[in-house]
């Protein structure tokens, strides 16, 4: 009987420890519902858990054969970007507002804003001289001489004939086009134009560097033709050259924007009015004579 006690006695602290443990789990769990920032806290491991368990899983041939597996590869693969995009974003944030403040420090001058017209494309030629396009936007429109069309892959081209309601637009992948360009990240410029395999070629190349293979291809603003900076495509290797695979490509919508040209006003025809030196003052000082000189008889 004492034996039997004994065990009795020591079983209750024990389960009086359980019951504290279980109340302080509890308690925990609902701190952890309620509080955003614990939340966030522990919201990135229990998705790279659930991301590991997930992956571990096998998928049955059923799920396999619907396609479910699939479906969730794919949802499982987007929300790890868009968890990676979000901590990009406060990154983003903070280098834009930082970048306000010191454009504001320095006094910089910002781009005038530019306003365009959204136009349907009618009707395409694209034959073995010419690959143009039709809009249905014009003068009534907006639309003014020296536009250029661009689309969400890039620059398709620039307005050669402008109506009243259509203008027609010389595709930057006709052999006729020539625009001024320049590598994104290795700076270097050249002329390209179109070639009938869809790809654009590059000449008038420098003669020191070359293009990075993969960078972008963008409009270098010499001429006055095309602001600088539109995206025109990216270079990639073709039989040992270097081309240039149109960004324009990519955007099959129907539809391109209309922008005027970046026009910069000249300077003012008449010079501009300099200060007066020194030596001019002081022989002007000394040609004047004193009014008293002039009038000796004046009182």
């Amino acid at each position: 009987m004492a034996r039997v006690r004994g065990k009795r006695l020591k079983g209750r602290p024990l389960r009086r420890y359980a019951l504290f443990i279980a109340l302080a789990g509890l308690f925990g769990v609902l701190l952890l519902q309620t509080s955003p920032r614990l939340r966030a806290m522990v919201d990135p491991t229990r998705a790279m858990a659930a991301d590991q368990l997930a992956s571990s899983a096998r998928p049955g041939l059923w799920d396999q054969i619907t396609g479910k597996a699939a479906r969730e590869a794919r949802i499982r693969e987007l929300e790890a970007q868009v968890r990676e995009l979000t901590r990009y974003r406060s990154v983003a944030i903070s280098m834009a507002a930082r970048l306000e403040a010191y454009e504001e420090m320095l006094n910089v001058m910002g781009e005038p804003p530019v306003r365009g017209v959204t136009a349907r494309i009618t009707t395409e030629t694209n034959g073995p001289f010419r690959e143009a396009i039709l809009v249905n936007a014009g003068r009534l429109q907006g639309v003014e001489e020296g536009a250029y069309a661009e689309n969400e892959g890039g620059l398709v081209g620039r307005v050669v004939q402008l109506g009243e309601r259509s203008a027609r637009v010389l595709l930057v992948t006709d052999f006729n086009s020539r625009v001024p360009v320049m590598g994104e990240a290795s700076g270097l410029r050249a002329i390209l134009f179109g070639d009938r395999d869809d790809l654009g070629t590059l000449t008038d190349l420098p003669e020191r560097g070359d293009f990075i293979l993969g960078e972008r291809v963008l409009t270098s603003g010499e001429g006055g033709i095309f602001p600088r900076g539109i995206v025109v495509g990216e270079i990639v290797q073709r039989g040992g050259t270097l081309r240039v695979e149109f960004g324009m490509r990519d955007s099959q919508g129907g539809f391109v924007r209309l922008m005027p040209s970046m026009k910069i006003p000249t300077p003012e025809a008449f010079p501009v009015q300099e200060a007066p030196s020194e030596e001019t003052e002081t022989a002007a000082s000394e040609g004047a004579e004193p009014q008293g000189a002039q009038n000796p008889g004046a009182p």
